[in-house]
């Protein structure tokens, strides 16, 4: 450890999860009047480029070295960092984001709080520490995701207001596509991830961020399939079954995006969305380049969007149509993304007033035809035709008896 005249501070979310009675994930530490020489000979690894940050020799936490910042640019990096040995405790922790967050305690587990964040957490109210969180737009997207990880909070009305000004002064335009799309991730994973994009909604960013998901609300969808009729309360309605089914984040995405063609719709034709699925998959190849969604999110969204409304027609489609669909789904080869294909689908059908628990006989049907379907060994018939288009040929029409017979 440091020398002695080192004072070492557990901080953030560590100390404001143990106030919360959650558990702790990983515990971060500030070390003020200590240099960055100080702590490499005491065995401490550096990392981070920004600023001072190092890694306990042993149990390999993070410990930074107090620091305060100065705004010099626009966006998230557009700061000048000073970390030394003068800077105390309390100028570190007013840099911070929430009041909940800018809390210290101390090696005898004495707790610093000097911005009343033990009584926002009492109140249940996410509030900013000072002025300086208008100059990382990052905090209004970290807003929005602690609201919906800490779904009984609230955002403080002049922290929303702040954050509103952040937006309407251009902060938000300056976001890089790598931290939109952590934060957005990570907020899709919590327990209630429609509140992450309330808030969003709320403060106008994200109109900014995703304008193609902004769209949704007051798109009207016919009531006969759609009781909650708005598009974008929909949306939200199958995220949220997403998350209360603990699906992964393809799926969840996937489910987020699913719907996005219904937002260019022409006036003329709503509630109708006809070929909405198509101009979908369009806005949605829009916003995974923007955002550089990885791979497996993309791939899973695309499917879904393209073909969520077709598998409602499975149950009148004949066995050859049916074996067809699961070969434009890539059932055979990728078995375990069909399976969330129909996950995501699930939370399509059940994100629907009153239809949170409707039966999905469609899904039923398919995994059926799959399985029949994938008890012929395709490598067999193989064996039997030297031509590949015989193959394939002889290959469905295997996979079409079996279905016929099961169906």
């Amino acid at each position: 450890m440091p020398k002695d005249s080192f004072q070492v501070y557990s901080v953030g979310g560590a100390v404001r999860d143990e106030l919360l009675d959650l558990k702790v994930k990983d515990r971060d530490f500030v070390v003020v009047g200590a240099t960055p020489q100080a702590m490499l000979d005491a065995g401490y690894k550096p990392v981070g480029k920004d600023f001072p940050v190092f890694l306990h020799p042993k149990t390999h936490e993070e410990y930074a070295l107090a620091r305060t910042e100065r705004k010099t640019g626009t966006g998230y990096k557009g700061f000048a960092v000073h970390a030394a040995p003068d800077v105390t405790l309390e100028e570190d922790l007013v840099r911070r984001d929430f009041t909940m967050n800018a809390i210290a305690k101390d090696v005898d587990g004495k707790l610093i709080d000097p911005h009343n964040g033990r009584a926002d957490i009492q109140a249940k109210t996410l509030r900013h520490v000072s002025d300086a969180f208008a100059e990382d737009p990052v905090r209004i997207l970290r807003a929005a995701r602690f609201s919906a990880r800490f779904t009984d909070f609230t955002i403080a009305s002049e922290t929303l207001t702040l954050m509103r000004q952040m937006v309407q002064n251009g902060e938000v335009d300056a976001l890089v596509p790598e931290r939109v799309w952590q934060e957005l991730s990570r907020g899709l994973m919590e327990s209630q991830p429609s509140r992450m994009f309330e808030v969003l909604r709320s403060c106008g960013a994200l109109q900014k961020i995703l304008p193609e998901l902004d769209k949704l609300w007051g798109v009207p969808q016919p009531p006969k399939h759609h009781p909650e009729i708005d598009t974008g309360v929909h949306v939200m309605m199958v995220i949220d079954y997403a998350a209360r089914q603990n699906f992964n984040l393809p799926i969840r995405f996937a489910a987020l995006v699913h719907d996005l063609g219904k937002g260019t719709t022409p006036v003329d034709v709503l509630p109708r969305h006809i070929g909405h699925e198509m101009r979908s998959v369009h806005l949605l190849n829009d916003v995974c380049k923007r955002l550089r969604v990885p791979n497996d999110c993309r791939e899973l969204a695309v499917l879904v969007a393209k073909f969520h409304g077709k598998l409602h027609q499975v149950s009148k489609m004949r066995a050859d149509t049916l074996v067809e669909f699961l070969i434009e789904l890539d059932a055979f080869r990728q078995p375990e993304r069909f399976n969330d294909f129909l996950k995501a689908c699930e939370c399509d059908s059940r994100g629907r007033t009153g239809l949170e628990n409707c039966a999905l006989p469609e899904t039923d049907i398919i995994l059926s035809a799959l399985q029949a379907a994938q008890t012929i060994d395709a490598g067999t018939i193989a064996k039997q035709h030297d031509a590949p288009e015989k193959i394939k040929a002889a290959v469905f029409e295997a996979r079409l008896e079996a279905v016929k017979l099961a169906l």
